[in-house]
Protein backbone atom coordinates (compact mmCIF):
# COMPACT_ATOMS: atom_id res chain seq x y z
CA UNK A 1 0.00 0.00 0.00
CA UNK A 2 1.13 3.51 -1.13
CA UNK A 3 1.72 6.38 1.78
CA UNK A 4 -0.67 9.53 0.89
CA UNK A 5 1.30 12.27 0.30
CA UNK A 6 0.07 15.57 2.70
CA UNK A 7 -0.39 17.70 -0.66
CA UNK A 8 -3.21 14.84 -1.88
CA UNK A 9 -5.19 14.82 1.30
CA UNK A 10 -7.39 17.54 -0.06
CA UNK A 11 -8.28 15.49 -3.16
CA UNK A 12 -8.57 12.40 -1.82
CA UNK A 13 -11.04 13.01 0.87
CA UNK A 14 -12.79 15.24 -2.10
CA UNK A 15 -13.23 11.91 -4.08
CA UNK A 16 -14.31 9.96 -1.14
CA UNK A 17 -18.07 9.08 -1.05
CA UNK A 18 -17.94 7.81 2.76
CA UNK A 19 -18.93 4.86 5.04
CA UNK A 20 -22.64 5.44 4.42
CA UNK A 21 -24.01 2.90 1.46
CA UNK A 22 -27.02 2.17 -0.10
CA UNK A 23 -27.85 -1.38 0.67
CA UNK A 24 -30.82 -2.92 1.91
CA UNK A 25 -30.26 -4.15 5.56
CA UNK A 26 -33.09 -4.43 7.87
CA UNK A 27 -32.38 -2.73 11.17
CA UNK A 28 -32.26 -4.94 14.11
CA UNK A 29 -33.01 -2.14 16.58
CA UNK A 30 -35.61 0.98 16.70
CA UNK A 31 -35.66 4.09 18.81
CA UNK A 32 -36.59 3.25 22.19
CA UNK A 33 -35.16 0.03 22.16
CA UNK A 34 -32.72 -1.03 25.34
CA UNK A 35 -30.12 -2.90 23.99
CA UNK A 36 -26.69 -4.93 25.54
CA UNK A 37 -23.05 -4.41 24.13
CA UNK A 38 -21.25 -7.38 23.70
CA UNK A 39 -17.89 -8.09 25.61
CA UNK A 40 -15.71 -8.77 22.88
CA UNK A 41 -11.60 -8.84 22.77
CA UNK A 42 -10.68 -8.43 19.52
CA UNK A 43 -7.23 -8.28 18.61
CA UNK A 44 -7.57 -6.25 16.11
CA UNK A 45 -9.82 -3.04 15.22
CA UNK A 46 -12.95 -2.46 17.00
CA UNK A 47 -14.79 0.66 17.94
CA UNK A 48 -16.73 -0.20 20.76
CA UNK A 49 -14.82 1.01 23.70
CA UNK A 50 -14.11 -1.51 26.89
CA UNK A 51 -15.58 0.65 29.01
CA UNK A 52 -19.06 0.62 27.09
CA UNK A 53 -18.69 -3.72 26.97
CA UNK A 54 -21.37 -5.56 28.58
CA UNK A 55 -23.48 -2.55 29.76
CA UNK A 56 -27.11 -2.02 29.02
CA UNK A 57 -27.97 1.20 27.14
CA UNK A 58 -31.24 2.55 24.97
CA UNK A 59 -31.26 3.21 20.86
CA UNK A 60 -32.00 6.96 20.29
CA UNK A 61 -31.07 7.10 16.67
CA UNK A 62 -30.94 4.40 13.82
CA UNK A 63 -28.43 6.47 10.80
CA UNK A 64 -28.90 4.13 8.26
CA UNK A 65 -26.40 1.86 6.88
CA UNK A 66 -22.71 2.08 6.76
CA UNK A 67 -19.58 -0.27 6.26
CA UNK A 68 -18.86 -1.89 9.07
CA UNK A 69 -14.85 -0.58 10.32
CA UNK A 70 -13.70 -3.32 12.21
CA UNK A 71 -14.33 -5.97 9.05
CA UNK A 72 -13.44 -3.29 6.58
CA UNK A 73 -10.31 -2.23 8.28
CA UNK A 74 -9.00 -5.53 8.17
CA UNK A 75 -10.06 -6.80 4.58
CA UNK A 76 -12.92 -8.35 4.97
CA UNK A 77 -15.47 -6.40 3.06
CA UNK A 78 -17.99 -3.14 3.70
CA UNK A 79 -20.23 -5.49 5.46
CA UNK A 80 -22.77 -3.13 5.30
CA UNK A 81 -24.91 -2.68 8.92
CA UNK A 82 -27.32 0.27 10.94
CA UNK A 83 -24.70 1.86 12.90
CA UNK A 84 -26.90 3.41 16.01
CA UNK A 85 -26.79 6.12 18.30
CA UNK A 86 -26.97 4.29 21.90
CA UNK A 87 -27.40 6.34 25.07
CA UNK A 88 -25.71 5.19 28.32
CA UNK A 89 -26.59 5.96 32.09
CA UNK A 90 -23.10 7.50 33.62
CA UNK A 91 -23.83 5.35 36.57
CA UNK A 92 -24.39 1.78 33.75
CA UNK A 93 -20.89 3.02 32.89
CA UNK A 94 -18.71 4.09 35.79
CA UNK A 95 -20.95 2.83 38.94
CA UNK A 96 -22.73 4.42 41.73
CA UNK A 97 -20.44 7.24 42.22
CA UNK A 98 -21.42 8.93 39.04
CA UNK A 99 -24.09 11.77 38.65
CA UNK A 100 -27.76 10.07 38.37
CA UNK A 101 -28.10 12.74 35.72
CA UNK A 102 -25.00 12.37 33.28
CA UNK A 103 -24.73 9.68 30.42
CA UNK A 104 -23.35 9.44 26.94
CA UNK A 105 -23.97 8.66 23.75
CA UNK A 106 -21.92 6.08 21.46
CA UNK A 107 -22.08 5.60 18.04
CA UNK A 108 -22.34 1.20 17.54
CA UNK A 109 -23.12 -1.09 14.92
CA UNK A 110 -24.98 -3.93 15.04
CA UNK A 111 -22.56 -6.32 15.49
CA UNK A 112 -21.83 -4.89 18.84
CA UNK A 113 -25.18 -4.91 20.08
CA UNK A 114 -27.76 -7.38 21.30
CA UNK A 115 -31.54 -6.84 22.57
CA UNK A 116 -31.26 -6.06 26.05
Amino acid sequence: MKALKAEKVDEALRRSRGARVDIDVPAKFAAGDRVLTRNIHPTGHTRLPRYARARHGTIARDYGVFIFPDAHAVGQGKKAQHLYSVHFAARELWGSDASERDGIYLDLWDDYLEPG
